[in-house]
């Protein structure tokens, strides 16, 4: 038998749901879904049940089992059709998913892949002197603040995408003490961003293209191994400043689900602070683009035949 909690629950978003369609219902015009208005002889704002199920194409009676919360079967096409007539927002029609008891859609970014407003730029550079990167969702670089230039060698001629620099990147390969233990994780949580969209042929090409260029790469997403985003802790050998331990943490926008932002922490009871602090130093920067430079001449890994 069900729990009372969960019959309360399940009652609570039936009101809820009642509420919600009711609300968008009365926001909607008769002219903004191009019908006639009716006049002064109207009494009910916006649209009736019954023009809300004509232009869903759905069943009147449906409709208004739908809107007061009965126990019905619902798809996602029909959620669809009504969340167009209504007009709801991409928030909107989640949260209508969550309400009818289905899993809710992917969210969508309202901006173009290559916009990024200037408050995510000031946050990674106020991040400073730790690193922070802001990834896309195939984890093409958007961009970086200082301290990810002079800690892990991000630099313009690089690859824009991050896992293909993490195999394929001399100076990073160089620099990275704990690469080895932290590529299967790498490469197992792609794959878990990849699963979200399976279908999105952007991130099949990156993986096309990595396993032309890295054995490496190859044997390890051949294994299947799947693990989402968190947290990891890198140990960086730099050249100037020595051994620093970071732990990087994914983090997400909802205003932009197609973006993560990737930032990095000193391991407590380290000397890795005190390091970043003299690493981005005026001084310490003109030693460190040195040692990225004399690196960046470094052999890089062997690629596959």
């Amino acid at each position: 038998m069900p729990s009372t909690a969960s019959t309360s629950a399940k009652s609570r978003r039936r009101q809820e749901l009642r509420d919600f369609l009711m609300s968008r219902r009365a926001r909607v015009s008769p002219a903004e879904a191009g019908l006639p208005d009716g006049g002064a002889r109207r009494r009910t704002p916006g649209l009736r049940r019954e023009e809300v199920a004509v232009l869903a194409g759905v069943g009147a009676s449906w409709y208004q089992w739908l809107e007061q919360g009965r126990d019905i079967t619902v798809s996602p096409q029909v959620l669809d059709a009504v969340g167009r007539v209504l007009k709801l927002t991409g928030d909107e029609r989640r949260h209508l998913y969550v309400l009818a008891g289905l899993n809710p859609p992917q969210r969508e970014s309202e901006f173009t892949p290559d916009y990024l407003c200037d408050g995510m730029k000031r946050l990674i550079d106020a991040w400073m002197p730790l690193p922070a990167h802001i990834m896309d969702q195939y984890w093409n670089c958007i961009t970086y603040n200082d301290a990810a230039t002079v800690v892990m060698g991000f630099r313009p001629e690089n690859d824009d995408n991050c896992l293909i620099n993490f195999f394929t990147d001399p100076v990073y390969r160089v620099r990275a003490k704990s690469w080895a233990e932290a590529a299967p994780t790498v490469v197992a949580q792609y794959r878990a961003a990849m699963s979200e969209r399976l279908d999105d042929e952007g991130f099949h090409a990156v993986v096309d293209k990595l396993s032309g260029l890295s054995e490496e790469f190859r044997e390890l997403w051949e294994r299947g191994d799947v693990s989402a985003g968190g947290q990891m802790i890198k140990e960086m050998e730099h050249p100037y400043a020595g051994t620093l331990y970071l732990e990087v943490t994914q983090l997400k926008v909802p205003a932009r689900p197609d973006l993560t932002i990737a930032v990095h922490n000193a391991v407590p009871d380290t000397d890795t602070m005190a390091k970043l602090v003299r690493l981005t130093s005026p001084a310490g920067r003109r030693e460190a683009m040195r040692a990225v430079t004399t690196q960046a001449g470094a052999r890089p890994a062997k690629a596959a035949s």
